[in-house]
Parts: structure tokens; sequence; C-alpha cells
């Protein structure tokens, strides 16, 4: 099995992609220890590599956040033989019982915004930040202002404010006049 690797825009993450998919719909996002532990063998046996902080699943990738103790070149070899040990035997990514976030994709019960701005995230900004390992999700928009989940290589990346502001916001304020603002928010 050959793991390719990908640096990120955030210096504290790392795209592995495992040649094979890794989630079949939606994303799994894991900062905690103890939640990975109940929900997803591979993000249990990530997090026992010392200086893991956080581990996110994408269809066809997976992100590895270090703590500043760790220098890459020391934490990759083990995130690669946890992640190559795992899908070698053919263990499963996720518990049974648990569930990948869903896409948050327009649905009927959508104002007519809401829709627009679900559909335009979906369309036009999920793919490129699911090139650089990380994910946007739409949470909520109130009075002109819409809230968004950054995880993954997203998470705390030192350019994820000006992708928020001058890319994502200025692309959803040209379709939807509505739009006065973008923040994101905290998990």
């Amino acid at each position: 099995m050959f793991i390719q690797t990908e640096a990120t825009p955030n210096p504290a993450t790392m795209k592995f992609l495992p040649g094979r998919t890794v989630l079949e719909t939606g994303t799994a996002d894991f900062t905690d220890a103890a939640v990975a532990e109940t929900q997803s063998p591979l993000a249990a046996k990530l997090f026992g590599v010392d200086g893991v902080e956080a581990v996110f699943f994408g269809n066809d990738f997976i992100t590895v956040t270090k703590n500043e103790a760790k220098e890459w070149h020391v934490l990759k070899p083990s995130v690669l033989g946890a992640v190559m040990e795992h899908f070698t035997a053919g263990d499963s990514v996720m518990n049974e019982s648990t569930e990948a976030q869903s896409v948050n994709t327009a649905s009927e019960d959508d104002d007519e915004v809401v829709g627009q701005i679900k559909e335009l995230i979906d369309t036009r900004v999920r793919p490129a930040v699911a090139m650089d390992g990380g994910d946007i999700v739409f949470e909520s928009f109130d009075d002109g202002i819409v809230y968004l989940q950054m995880q993954g290589a997203c998470a705390g990346c030192p350019s994820s404010t000006a992708t928020l502001k001058m890319g994502i916001e200025n692309m959803l304020k040209h379709y939807i006049p509505e739009i006065i603002e973008v923040r994101a928010v905290a998990l």
C-alpha cells in the first residue's frame, strides 16, 4: 500500500491520501481522543500517536493536525504506519453505530436564501477546501450573517480568515445580496 502525503496551508496539518475511499459520504472531524475512541477505530489509532491533536476524514483523504511540540519529520512515519496498518488489516474507519457528518445540501425545509447559501458552499467552496485537506460546513444564517464551521486543515489555519473574508464572503455576497458578513464559529 502506498500512501501519499501533501502539505496543507496549515503548517500544523498534513493531508494523507491512502489511495482508497476513506468515507463513502460526508466527513468526520475529531478534535477529542475520547470521542474518537467511541466513534472511529482509525481516529482512535491516530490519536494513539504521540503529538496528534486532531483527525479529519474526507472521501479519499485523512488530515492529521499535530501539536506544536512535534515536528512532521518525526511524526509522519508513525502516522503513515498507523494508517497503513489499519487499512491492510481491513478494519472499518467508523464504528457501525456512528455515521459521518452529512453534507449540508439544500433541503425542502430551507428558506430560499439558506438553500442558495448551501448550494454555493457545496458546489464552489467545499471542493476547493477539500483539496487543501479541510471542509467548511454551513451552521446558520441570521440577520444577514452566515456562520460557517471550519474543519480539518481549515480549522486553525493561518490563512483561513483571509479565505473566509476575501474568498467565501465576497463570493456569497456577489450571488446573494442579503448577505452582510460571513463568520467562522468555533467547535
